[in-house]
């Protein structure tokens, strides 16, 4: 058995209308002065949690607006005038993007490193801030998971830092603040946690522990996300798809993701397309070049999405992925990587740049060569 760390924020709380129990958080902290990082979408949802925030602290801190695919450059502006506000804790109320500069501005504000010293896995060598993170989505985990991502415009890929000092103090996870999140923002973050659930359970270093997460958010996800696409407001739905992210979330730090993930980066990178979305459209044929890893691991998985044993463990596994897909053509997710407008002629410089992504691949049930991603790009791309 695998030996596994986990690691995760030692206040969790999870339930509908917990947003506003964060201020009185911080303030039971002696937390004066926060810096809150949020982006542009969420900040009109979320005056009652900055109403309670002036109740019960000094000044409140609004950092600029984070974007949708937060860069190296719009980071290190972030950094320098956040260094200037003379905050003492940061607090992220958005989605993984904000949740992400969040945690790299609280460790960073006081520390002595760049933000490209701490590229990697376990590189940055402390954080001092308090860090608090409320999700408004139900999609990536961030929020207790020790990853932060930024995209490098340079490389043109998404770079990762990993680090027990990325794992908050505290997380709020309640799913009334997705109810305002759009159908196509739903249907991409929803597939993204799932495809955290998935990757961790098909996964060379999986771990009994972990896959109790993994399949518990399997099983949410997959039965819940058509009804949050549908009905914004339906929250049962919502609810079950905020605990299937925070299941997702929770197995990246002592599992991860694997070659899906190492494959969706530089569609990010180079193309701007949606995390969500490219893991969507991957996840199938990753999937099958997966299978003969483990045929009796992936048909557990169709089990968890609900289906029935059908035949061999192979042929369970395939039910598994046709439903999957089907899933994706239900919520609304691009089928192919035609569909997104990116050229074939891109192909080999995909498969070169997912090569990079080594702290991902490695984690594989196959291991994966160049001409393997070009081929898995290349079954994905369609006609």
């Amino acid at each position: 058995m695998n030996i596994v760390t986990l690691l995760q924020p030692p206040h969790l709380v999870f339930g509908n209308g917990c947003a506003p129990q964060a201020a009185d958080f911080l303030a039971r902290r002696g937390v004066k002065r926060v810096l809150l990082v949020t982006s542009k979408s969420v900040r009109p949802q979320i005056t009652p949690l900055v109403d309670a925030l002036k109740k019960n602290l000094s000044d409140v801190i609004e950092a600029g607006f984070v974007p949708a695919e937060p860069t190296v450059l719009f980071f290190q502006t972030a950094l320098a005038e956040a260094r200037g506000a003379g905050v003492d804790a940061v607090l992220a109320v958005g989605g993984g993007s904000v949740i992400d500069v969040a945690k790299l501005l609280a460790a960073l504000i006081q520390g002595r490193q760049t933000v490209a010293e701490i590229f990697g896995v376990n590189l940055l060598e402390s954080r001092s801030l308090p860090l608090v993170c409320l999700p408004t989505t139900a999609g990536t985990g961030a929020e207790v998971s020790p990853n932060a991502i930024l995209l490098d415009e340079a490389d043109e890929l998404k770079k990762g830092v990993v680090s027990p000092h990325l794992v908050a103090d505290a997380a709020f996870i309640d799913p009334l603040l997705t109810r305002g999140v759009p159908a196509a923002v739903t249907a991409a973050t929803g597939l993204d946690a799932l495809t955290h659930c998935i990757e961790a359970y098909a996964n060379k270093f999986a771990h009994p522990m972990v896959d109790n997460y993994a399949l518990q958010g399997i099983r949410l996800i997959s039965q819940n996300l058509r009804a949050a696409v549908c009905d914004g407001n339906d929250l049962g739905a919502r609810a079950a798809l905020s605990l299937g992210s925070l299941y997702g979330g929770l197995c990246l730090g002592p599992v991860n993701t694997a070659a899906v993930h190492a494959l969706a980066y530089p569609l990010g990178g180079r193309f701007r397309i949606a995390h969500g979305v490219s893991n969507a459209l991957l996840l199938p044929h990753v999937l099958r070049f997966n299978f003969s890893a483990a045929p009796e691991r992936h048909a557990e998985m169709a089990l968890a999405l609900g289906l029935a044993r059908t035949g061999s463990a192979l042929a369970t596994a395939e039910r598994g992925v046709e439903f999957l897909s089907q899933l994706s053509r239900d919520v609304g997710v691009p089928q192919h990587l035609s569909a997104l407008r990116i050229p074939r002629s891109a192909i080999p410089e995909l498969a070169q740049a997912a090569m990079q992504v080594t702290r991902l691949l490695k984690n594989n049930l196959r291991p994966l060569t160049e001409a393997d991603a070009a081929q898995i790009y290349t079954a994905a791309y369609g006609i």
